[in-house]
């Protein structure tokens, strides 16, 4: 049976205080008109407040809701279990890339007329850094890619612990009596609500397209949808949150790679990155695939999750 006031106070906590950073950004003149910290880097006031406030909410709100509610510190979903279930840590680890990839062919094999066969950006990328005249645009492109599948798992893994600890480490688990795959679905749909805010503000697709702001945040839905059972469906079989937590990493690391072949203006709300609505497709089959085929019961529990 789901405990009501516990997940009932989580989601207080996770909404109020993530959505009380994204007032204060908007107050503060959004995520377009936000004031640059440091002149000249593109740190401005926005980014800080969203890496470091709104995006860990729902960390905060794990935390905050076992002292609250006295639910004590067990099962914390941290312990990695490395030898069992290093399958998914790989996984996690390396699928969201190549999916992003597939994601992005997939978007420029569709919409041809919005490849940029000359890379102007890479190009520019390439004057600004003085290597021009050692490497092609695709050498650099194809290099950023492969360096970005290899590193950037672990390298985005503090900024998306900050999520994954919330979402998939104390809101999955509490949806499990429902089953796996309600469990999987709801915690997803509210995964990408709590993204509104933002999407409102210009978060992955920008305020000029079609349908600004309503498709946005459906579009922001069927992503959260798109990853967020995969997702979970790590957490359940590696029996820990770090599966998730390096996959999220990945997905971060690679998400803006088919910016580089792009023309602009390119309609964001469809792709190339994960975001819109062609670039999640891999991630959309893979998600129903997993639904398909996950057994609907609650999720195992080890005796100490640590």
């Amino acid at each position: 049976m789901i405990n009501k006031k516990r997940l009932s106070v989580f989601l207080a906590f996770a909404f109020g205080l993530s959505w009380l950073v994204a007032a204060i950004i908007f107050l503060t003149g959004g995520l377009t008109n936000s004031l640059e910290l440091i002149p000249n880097t593109g740190i401005t006031l926005a980014v800080v407040l969203l890496a470091s406030g709104y995006m860990w909410g729902p960390a905060a709100a794990h935390v905050l809701t076992r002292i609250v509610t006295k639910s004590g510190w067990k099962n914390l979903h941290l312990r990695p279990f490395i030898k069992k279930q290093w399958p998914h840590l790989l996984a996690g680890w390396f699928l969201p890339g190549i999916l992003t990839i597939i994601g992005t062919v997939l978007f420029f094999l569709l919409f041809p007329n919005f490849f940029d066969n000359k890379l102007s950006f890479v190009t520019e990328q390439l004057t600004t850094l003085g290597i021009s005249a050692n490497l092609t645009p695709f050498q650099f492109a194809a290099i950023q890619t492969l360096s970005a599948l290899l590193i950037s798992s672990p390298i985005n893994a503090i900024a998306t612990f900050g999520e994954e600890f919330g979402w998939r480490a104390f809101l999955l688990p509490e949806l499990a009596p429902l089953g796996n795959r309600k469990a999987l679905i709801i915690s997803s749909i509210i995964w990408g609500i709590w993204h509104w805010p933002i999407v409102i503000m210009g978060h992955n697709y920008g305020l000029n397209y079609p349908g600004y702001p309503w498709l946005g945040l459906i579009a922001t839905v069927w992503l959260t949808l798109s990853v967020g059972i995969f997702f979970g469906w790590l957490s359940i079989k590696g029996k820990s949150v770090w599966p998730a937590v390096l996959a999220h990493g990945a997905l971060n690391g690679l998400a803006a790679i088919g910016i580089l072949f792009q023309k602009s203006p390119t309609p964001m709300i469809l792709g190339p990155t994960p975001a819109g609505i062609i670039g999640c497709i891999p991630f959309t089959i893979l998600s129903i695939f997993i639904l398909i085929h996950i057994k609907d019961n609650e999720p195992e529990r080890e005796a100490n999750l640590g």
